[in-house]
């Protein structure tokens, strides 16, 4: 596993987005600029990479636990990495600090459970695992009382303008799901070509939250 880590000051652990596709570390956080406005507000990132073809949501939550630090760290998921960073705030209260779902992919639509369902299969999965990744309620490999149940602090910033991946139907789910959790500025995803000009206020939004 690559791990995208620059040691400093005060830490922020990143999940990306992608779910069984080419998508990396690097192509989510790094190329966009990033993780690089991050250092220079002395942040040390932590970004690995997620496992490519995994075959469930524990297993990628097992390969990046050994990465956490000693220390609770703001943990932040893109997309479909905010399973993943759910999933580990759930198993590793004591390592995550608060919790930053950005972009969340929408899951429990029948569609666009379809629709991915087909591009997984095509990649490789089998129906068994495609099923198992996609099963959830609000977001796919978590059942909404776990979120509710989330005892630390929690901030949702959207997609904008939504897509049919990234809904804002799952941001306006997540925020009455959580007690407490607060919106963030929405903007595009990193790796879209819309993204470039919302880079410093995205930057400035995850600095804030990591220092909050």
């Amino acid at each position: 596993m690559t791990v995208d880590s620059q040691r400093g000051g005060s830490r922020v652990f990143l999940v990306h987005g992608g779910l069984w596709d080419a998508m990396d570390s690097r192509g989510f956080w790094r190329t966009p600029g990033i993780s690089a406005g991050l250092e220079a507000a002395g942040l040390d990132v932590i970004a690995p990479d997620r496992v490519r073809r995994a075959r469930s949501w524990a297993q990628e939550v097992d390969e990046l636990a050994a990465l956490l630090p000693d220390q609770p760290v703001p943990l932040v998921g893109a997309s479909n990495g905010c399973s993943v960073a759910v999933r580990l705030a759930l198993a590793y209260p004591e390592a995550v600090s608060q919790l930053l779902l950005a972009w969340p992919a929408t899951g429990g639509d029948v569609s666009v459970d379809e629709r991915t369902r087909a591009g997984l299969v095509a990649r490789g999965a089998s129906g068994e695992v495609a099923d198992g990744l996609l099963a959830g309620e609000t977001l796919r490999g978590v059942a909404d009382r776990e979120l509710a149940g989330l005892g630390i602090p929690v901030a949702v910033l959207p997609s904008a303008p939504e897509n049919p991946s990234h809904q804002r139907k799952t941001v306006d789910a997540l925020l009455g799901l959580i007690q407490g959790s607060r919106e963030l500025p929405g903007c595009p995803e990193p790796p879209t070509p819309d993204f470039p000009p919302h880079r410093d206020a995205l930057v400035a939004a995850f600095v804030e939250f990591a220092n909050g």
